[in-house]
């Protein structure tokens, strides 16, 4: 197979991937997804939820549904509730693995090529193209190609070796597939003994099952094994020996995304909602905006690092705000202690902010900065004002 020759050749085959071959595909250009699993593994610690916006753009199918999400509980430290439902279906939970073969088969059915079980190891630039080393089934190969994609996740080698940076902040994902009783709605816990610097979610995914993780600063796994022990003493699953899957999550962008015959997508750019550490949204728009950009590009043979920069000033303009904001907010919220934590519930639910705020023009289930900025201009409680304080000195609010 040595030898081949693409117009692009995309390293990775999750959602963003998947999208940028079908997007490159459709519109005549020869494309090729290399994928380290299988097409049978394609699943990764991602609990799923992506918005219906989101869902209606990349159009996998009602298949890929396991259950929508209309409302949901908050649980403080002391174990609070605050329960938030809206009137319309916000977000669904999606089986990942399905949605990434929906993906991927719409981009085989425009052309694509794909290679399971086929790690890229290195990316070799050259003058007149590109070219990447594989393990297909194990074997050395070398594939060329005019350009590559990069949208193999938060896997810093590939991009620092390539001399685009590397992004040195991350969180930890923890997850694990559970037996539950009585989950019928969205649950997530705040708690810096739960989930230091983030938090830990429940999610039901058919009458029986849910996804239990969260996400934490560091020794996530073990958090996530008192969480269970803790849900197990409650009766609220049935099992507490269960698998965990853990994965990084980068926070933080690479200084840049781009390079002579080279983009860099979706987490492995660190285009991921810093506030939820969600990177299917995010990373399909990179997708879309990469696909434009390098499709001019092709068509020009014009394929410089100067002419790709312009997808870095896109994705930076339509998400650069947001994702500088959610970081900030991110960091602001893991210096609260639980009290804290607990007094912003009670501003929240004392004063029927939330509900307010559920109901406004700043709410989205995306975009959250201007949601975090309303939050901490509408109240005058302590941990916020400390949070608007700590916010304040990064960012004009």
């Amino acid at each position: 197979m040595s030898g081949q020759f693409y117009d692009v050749i995309i390293v990775g085959a999750g959602p963003a991937g998947s999208y940028i071959a079908y997007e490159l595909a459709s519109s005549g250009h020869d494309v090729a997804v290399f994928e380290e699993k299988s097409a049978s593994r394609l699943n990764v610690c991602c609990t799923g939820i992506i918005s219906t916006e989101c869902f209606q753009s990349l159009d996998p199918g009602t298949d890929v549904i396991l259950t929508k999400v209309n409302s949901t509980k908050l649980f403080s430290p002391s174990g609070r509730c605050l329960r938030l439902q809206t009137k319309n279906v916000q977000a669904y939970v999606v089986n990942r693995l399905l949605l990434d073969k929906a993906i991927a088969s719409k981009a085989q059915s425009q052309g694509a090529q794909y290679f399971f079980s086929s790690p890229v190891i290195d990316i070799i630039p050259g003058k007149d193209g590109i070219q990447a080393e594989t393990l297909c089934f194990g074997a050395r190969e070398i594939f060329s190609a005019r350009a590559v994609v990069l949208a193999n996740g938060f896997r810093p080698k590939l991009p620092r070796k390539l001399g685009l940076g590397k992004i040195k902040s991350f969180l930890v994902g923890a997850q694990a597939e559970i037996e539950a009783k009585n989950v019928d709605e969205l649950e997530v816990y705040f708690g810096q003994e739960i989930a230091p610097g983030s938090f830990a979610w429940l999610v039901p995914i058919s009458t029986n099952k849910a996804y239990v993780g969260l996400l934490a600063t560091s020794q996530a796994k073990p958090h996530l094994q008192k969480f269970l022990n803790n849900l197990s003493c409650q009766g609220r699953i049935t099992s507490r020996e269960v698998e965990i899957e853990q994965k990084a999550i980068p926070v933080g962008t690479l200084a840049r995304s781009y390079g002579d015959r080279v983009l860099v997508i979706g987490d492995a750019a660190g285009q991921v909602k810093p506030t939820t550490g969600g990177g299917i949204y995010f990373g399909h728009i990179g997708a879309r905006i990469a696909a434009e950009v390098l499709d001019e590009a092709l068509g020009s043979d014009n394929l410089t690092a100067g002419q790709l920069s312009r997808y870095q000033k896109q994705w930076k303009a339509k998400m650069g705000k947001e994702l500088f904001l959610g970081y900030r907010a991110k960091w602001a919220y893991a210096k609260l202690s639980d009290r804290q934590i607990e007094g912003i519930f009670n501003a929240l639910d004392s004063s029927g902010m939330a509900e307010a705020l559920l109901n406004s023009s700043d709410f989205s289930f995306d975009w959250h900065s201007r949601l975090i900025l309303s939050v901490l201009r509408r109240s005058s409680a302590y941990p916020l004002m400390k949070m608007r304080h700590l916010l304040s000195r990064e960012a004009s609010l």
